[in-house]
């Protein structure tokens, strides 16, 4: 540790006279958090407040606006985006709701952390939480709630561009929707696979269910590696399917079903 009382050097004193490099301020009206500036933005250009000019479709800002816009010839190509909100109409606990949340009521299984459930490596370790859980979840336990059929009224009328679904409970498949319909972002039960990045044989909704209802911890009949659904742990990327579908995305309306996440973000850009 450097005497307090000692003289400064000649070379100490250079170093302090040099000027420092001043850091770059963001724009003037941005922050440092890209998903700000951008809800910021979004927010703007749906009051109004713009720089640019903006396109009025809506004559009343109202569900019968709404109808009456879709109803116009105008609207075409469109884009649902939905998540937990369609699933606990119909029943299914969503992930962090204070006391009915799925993170509320995990204490049974001794978890690290509640989120653990969902953890791949954890998972890979510790899989038995996550099958116990998924007998309660399973898909077929669940009916499809009304907007899951409007969003099959709108294929019906050549009117679907695309439903993304943050859902892992398939009811948009039950529903009716087909699978060249659907960008399931955070994975599907409806097909799994081996963990063996060497195998990666693939089992169908059937062949788990059995399974998980059996109690037994789904192991490949190729290499008796674990299979899990695909469904997209914490830890794992989203679907190749997710990223390819963006580049589709022009001229489209977008009926947003879901509070705004960062997933469905780059949809909306």
């Amino acid at each position: 540790m450097s005497d307090p009382e000692a003289p400064i050097s000649g070379a100490e004193a250079d170093s302090l006279q040099e000027p420092q490099e001043e850091e770059s301020s963001p724009a003037e009206g941005s922050t440092e958090d890209p998903e700000m500036d951008f809800l910021r933005s979004l927010f703007a250009r749906m009051q109004g407040l713009g720089s640019g000019p903006v396109e009025q479709v809506l004559d009343e800002l109202s569900l019968e606006g709404m109808a009456r816009y879709m109803q116009s010839g105008d609207c075409k190509n469109i884009i649902c985006m939905v998540g937990a909100g369609i699933s606990t109409s119909a029943g299914i606990p969503d992930f962090r709701s204070p006391g009915t949340g799925l993170y509320s009521n995990l204490q049974k299984y001794d978890l690290p952390c509640p989120e653990a459930i969902f953890e791949i490596g954890y998972f890979k370790q510790h899989p038995e939480p996550f099958f116990t859980l998924a007998r309660e979840l399973y898909p077929g336990q669940f009916k499809p709630t009304v907007c899951h059929y409007f969003m099959c009224m709108l294929k019906e009328k050549g009117l679907l561009r695309r439903c993304y679904t943050q859902n892992i409970d398939t009811l948009e498949r039950v529903a009716g929707l087909q699978e060249e319909d659907l960008i399931e972002a955070h994975g599907t039960f409806h097909t799994s696979h081996c963990l063996n990045f060497l195998c990666r044989e693939e089992y169908g909704l059937p062949w788990m269910k059995e399974k998980i209802f059996s109690e037994e911890i789904p192991k490949c009949e190729k290499c008796n590696s674990l299979v899990k659904p695909d469904i997209v742990f914490f830890g794992e990327s989203l679907p190749a399917r997710f990223s390819s579908s963006l580049r589709s995305v022009r001229s489209t309306t977008i009926l947003q079903f879901t509070r705004f996440l960062h997933d469905f973000s780059l949809i909306s850009r």
